[in-house]
């Protein structure tokens, strides 16, 4: 009797994982986004909703980071997040964002697991 195919398909955590994985930058050090002012995010990371973040309120520099991790190409990463700003928010954020996503953050980038001793520095 042949092996079932269900039993080899990848479960819906690692398609996730995969996709999101593929976005990641090479290197913390390549999210060069701002740190203060304004972000306008582009049509295809926000098609409907509010597009333009200000960096200064913590409330909605965390609802940018969240939107883009969650839905910004490699390229939308590197622009718009910055990596001292991401390794500040990491403890909560990590809370807001879904396993697949946070798992392949922290696959990635060891440095963002809690305990491993964040420096922003």
């Amino acid at each position: 009797m042949a092996p079932s195919s269900a039993a080899s398909a990848p479960t819906a955590f690692d398609v996730l994982r995969t996709r999101y994985s593929r976005r990641l930058p090479a290197r913390l050090e390549d999210l060069t986004g701002p740190t203060q002012g304004t972000v306008d995010l582009p049509l295809h990371v926000v098609w409907s909703g509010r597009r333009s973040y200000k960096l200064e309120g913590s409330r909605s520099r965390m609802s940018l980071y969240r939107t883009v991790l969650t839905e910004g190409q490699r390229e939308d990463l590197e622009a718009a997040l910055n990596r001292d700003l991401l390794i500040s928010q990491w403890p909560v954020l990590r809370t807001l964002i879904s396993r697949p996503l946070r798992d392949a953050w922290e696959t990635a980038f060891p440095q963002l697991v809690p305990g491993r001793g964040i420096s922003a520095a």
